[in-house]
């Protein structure tokens, strides 16, 4: 099966050539604009071109490059018939979590105080809170979410997920849903964990009225989608107190203007969207899997699920 790669930003065959080489096999790997595009059934995609699906009629689905597939099903072009789908990496997971853990302990133990206290060489023990003293919040419990609320938990640390379905609570992480279960999660959060996929339901959640409802002093790690965060928002709880800092890794605009105001503010941290990534083999195994469904004519494993948006 033929496999076309489409990205107005990336170098897709660089990035995953030689991975993809392992699933040679099965999967021909060509470069847009292909020639015969009527063969093209499967397209490697990251920010494709609006207007790379109409060289490709027989196109039947398209696979992101990473467990989110926002930017493909933002796509103008992308025809409805054409399957969107996405990888799934333990790896990835466990990277994720490793990256909240790192801001979520580096606020716990005020680790950026005694930065700063380092640089005006000044000697000044700052105290010590236990785990138990920092209540977290969890926006989005899927594949990812899951992994990092048990990681938390298993340190001690009182989680709180909120998801879109109901469900019932599991040691140590209570469970809420709805609009009345994100206030409720809110209110008792100090550590705000966002993990959502972007939709339109959460473009735009987290604004001034819903950083307010943390705890004071609460501190914000941002790894779900950048539209998610109204960047004015944070910069106004950040500047009157109501956040002590943020971790900030997702943007609106990719890359950050170097003009904006993250970069300079001290109580901002800012990763350039890599708190984790799918490997190599995974998105070549979810290139292969595909592959191996359409010939087949069974279901695509890991397709989005359009309506929801994940």
């Amino acid at each position: 099966m033929r496999c076309v790669l489409l990205s107005d930003t990336l170098d897709l065959r660089a990035l995953f050539g030689t991975a993809l080489a392992a699933v040679a096999d099965r999967v021909e790997i060509v470069d847009h604009p292909a020639e015969h595009p009527e063969e093209v059934r499967l397209a490697l995609g990251w920010n494709p071109p609006p207007d790379a699906f109409a060289r490709y009629p027989n196109l039947a689905a398209i696979c992101s490059i990473g467990a989110g597939a926002d930017n493909l099903l933002a796509c103008p072009g992308l025809p409805e018939p054409v399957a969107v789908v996405r990888v799934v990496d333990p790896d990835q997971a466990r990277a994720m979590s490793h990256f909240v853990l790192w801001h979520l302990i580096g606020h716990q133990r005020r680790f950026s105080a005694y930065a700063e206290n380092q640089r005006a060489g000044r000697w000044q023990r700052l105290g010590q809170r236990a785990a138990a003293e920092v209540p977290v919040g969890i926006l989005g419990y899927g594949r990812i979410g899951r992994q990092v609320a048990a990681d938390i938990a298993a340190l001690g640390f009182p989680v709180a997920a909120w998801s879109r379905s109901p469900g019932a609570d599991e040691p140590g992480i209570a469970r809420h849903h709805g609009t009345d279960g994100l206030a409720a999660l809110l209110a008792r959060t100090e550590v705000l964990v966002n993990l959502l996929p972007l939709t339109p339901e959460t473009t735009g959640l987290l604004d001034a009225a819903r950083l307010r409802r943390l705890r004071p002093g609460a501190f914000l790690i941002h790894v779900g989608r950048g539209p998610q965060l109204v960047e004015a928002d944070l910069l106004a709880t950040l500047d009157d107190g109501t956040l002590a800092g943020a971790a900030l890794d997702v943007f609106a605009r990719e890359p950050l203007d170097a003009g904006h105001p993250f970069w300079r503010h001290p109580r901002i941290a800012v990763t350039p969207h890599e708190a984790c990534d799918a490997s190599d083999a995974a998105v070549a195994a979810a290139v292969a899997a595909t592959a191996e469904a359409l010939a087949a004519g069974r279901p695509i494993p890991h397709a989005v699920d359009r309506m929801r948006g994940y």
